[in-house]
């Protein structure tokens, strides 16, 4: 293959080097943010040879390559001036962003939020566990362990600016530690004390409006976002011999008080605004808000939307104390669960059946994505019956007064938050929302089928045999939600839903491929069989973070190796979908045969039989 041809193909007919803002590469993909996707020749990209198809999602133009990607993107760096190598380099352009409002804000915001998400809802779990322990009277709230233990859980969110001011300086490509400067400045014990004493605080005579920073979300985001129009500025008026000295020195003299002055003010100002917002609506008419939040919130997950809700909650927790959302949200995960359930109930098909009941206990936890495309949405009815039981119960939640005291993941997890006024509110409406679509599932969801399990007794023919690399839920590769591998693109081969957290080789075979970003591991097993092992779907935008990694290029392995351990929990709530794909990548050579198992554990699970 003529990689440096191919890659100059691909440059030409994305636009040129003018029209790429950013490129990088994934497992299998060229990924690139263009200035303009229109002048993207697709249909003459997917016709050549070492091109698999192209794929238009989430702002990003994929070219889709195979295991041979890496091959590609290294000449195509260097002939379109990027960064070198890796997961990600940015032409020297200033970016034409055009994705609309919405979208923009929807990826500002899951950028900013994501990379803590995991351990700001552990965190409030451990604070709703401790109001549990509290008031049942097993722990004081004067006692050491409590005082301790409260520290680690509230700590969290009293510095949550800290956080912010990190994952946004990221986003934003900005200085980080002048960004923690400015979050760090703001929790500053003497400058708190100022503000809140009775003398008023000035700057130069100009006074200081006393504001609360501590949990807040708006002003820090508000305040690196400037930085990164400030910082730009004095990059280019200060010698390099001194930028790295004076643009923070002068960033930071500059951006405080700003911040404090106007920035602050303002965006305390917009988050009251907000909350009071949210409260007036719950006050005025909480049965129908906590209908149409019950009924929506999937759909909202569907479309990647709930992302919205994110800082909203937050938020609103840091001014008033308690959020009226989150158990409404809660509620529509648990009746997601309970449409699972019913399908459990009442299928005859085992495939079926496996996943769904995996699936239902993943929902309890908070993780509805495998339940809904896997089975609810797949089904129709099911989903229907849930966006139902979310609505009644939610707005049962909502009338009842049902509050979160703590941002937490929306899982049972959670429930020991709502503890407190409208708490049996809440326990009722997560009762009837889990009870309806369990029911009009299981005598009206699923269709009429007869038995169509496999004969497990069925012989197979055997050729060169692929063993379940993670244990899990098996799925067909049309059920992943990803186009390029539901369609057998990149080859035939099967799906898992992981039940544990350590990916091992499916033979004994050679590492061929691997990758920074620790995602997916190319593998050539000793008879010649070529593998792709794909942990999740978009994870390569992790950038590694929740992954470890055991092999090198070029290593033996034997079947059973461990090759790479990930966080299933901290990925799932990252957003991602922790799916493993196997796939036959060299295909036409095979006659490929599955196993009649439904469930992935030490045995083979693909038959290879060669042509």
């Amino acid at each position: 293959m003529d990689y440096e041809g191919l890659a100059k193909e691909i440059l030409t007919d994305v636009g040129g080097q003018e029209n790429i803002n950013t490129a990088w590469h994934c497992a299998t993909r060229l990924r690139f943010k263009l200035k303009d996707e229109a002048k993207a020749q697709t249909e003459k990209i997917e016709n050549l040879d070492g091109v698999v198809t192209v794929v238009q999602s989430a702002g990003q133009y994929q070219v889709v390559i195979g295991n041979s990607v890496a091959n590609v993107f290294e000449p195509l760096s260097k002939l379109a001036g990027l960064g070198n190598g890796g997961e990600s380099a940015t032409t020297t352009d200033e970016p034409v962003e055009k994705d609309s409002l919405i979208n923009r804000f929807i990826g500002f915001i899951s950028s900013v939020f994501t990379p803590f998400l995991g351990a700001m809802a552990g965190t409030g779990v451990l604070k709703g566990l401790l109001t549990l322990l509290s008031v049942t009277g097993v722990l004081k709230e004067t006692s050491g362990a409590y005082q301790i233990w409260y520290a680690a859980a509230d700590g969290f969110f009293y510095f949550l600016p800290v956080f912010l001011a990190i994952t946004a300086a990221r986003r934003l490509k900005v200085n980080e530690f002048v960004a923690i400067g400015l979050a760090v400045a703001l929790l500053y014990p003497n400058l708190v004390a100022a503000m809140g004493g009775k003398t008023q605080l000035d700057f130069f005579g100009i006074p200081v409006v006393s504001a609360t920073y501590s949990s807040s979300v708006i002003p820090i985001l508000l305040a690196i976002w400037l930085l990164s129009y400030i910082q730009p500025v004095f990059d280019k008026f200060f010698h390099e011999s001194v930028r790295n000295i004076f643009t923070p020195m002068f960033s930071l003299a500059l951006l405080m008080p700003i911040t404090v002055l106007a920035i602050g003010p303002l965006g305390t100002g917009v988050g009251t605004v907000l909350s009071g917002a949210v409260e007036a609506i719950y006050n005025v008419a909480p049965l129908i808000a906590g209908a149409i939040m019950g009924a929506l919130w999937e759909v909202f997950v569907i479309f990647g939307v709930h992302w919205t809700f994110v800082p909203v909650i937050t938020n609103t927790i840091a001014v008033s104390g308690h959020d009226p959302l989150q158990p409404i949200l809660t509620v529509a995960v648990i009746a997601q669960a309970g449409a699972l359930l019913g399908v459990f109930l009442k299928t005859k098909n085992t495939k079926l059946k496996s996943l769904s009941g995996s699936a239902t206990l993943s929902a309890l936890l908070g993780i509805t994505e495998p339940g809904i495309y896997g089975v609810t949405l797949k089904l129709k009815k099911p989903f229907i019956f849930a966006v139902i039981g979310g609505a009644i119960g939610g707005a049962i939640a909502a009338v009842g007064g049902a509050q979160a005291t703590a941002m937490t993941l929306v899982s049972l997890l959670g429930v020991p938050t709502f503890i407190g006024p409208g708490f049996m509110s809440a326990v009722i409406g997560l009762g009837v929302g889990f009870v309806i679509p369990t029911v009009l599932t299981y005598f009206f969801g699923v269709p009429a089928e007869e038995q169509t399990a496999t004969d497990l007794n069925e012989t197979v023919s055997v050729g060169e045999q692929l063993n379940a690399p993670i244990q899990g839920t098996i799925l067909p590769l049309s059920a992943v939600k990803d186009p390029v591998f539901a369609s057998e693109a990149m080859g035939k081969g099967l799906a898992i839903v992981p039940t544990n957290n350590d990916l091992v080789a499916p033979a004994d075979a050679t590492v061929a491929a691997v990758y920074p970003s620790k995602h997916a591991i190319g593998l050539v097993t000793d008879a010649g069989a070529e593998i792709l092992l794909h942990i999740g779907i978009d994870t390569v935008q992790l950038d590694g973070q929740h992954f470890e990694q055991f092999v090198e290029q070029g290593q033996k392995v034997k079947a059973g190796d461990k090759l790479v351990t990930f966080d299933r929990a901290a990925i799932a709530a990252a957003g991602y979908d922790t799916t493993v794909m196997m796939i036959v990548t060299n295909t036409p050579n095979y006659t490929i045969s599955e196993t009649p198992e439904t469930e992935a554990r030490n045995a083979w699970v693909l038959n290879l039989k060669a042509i």
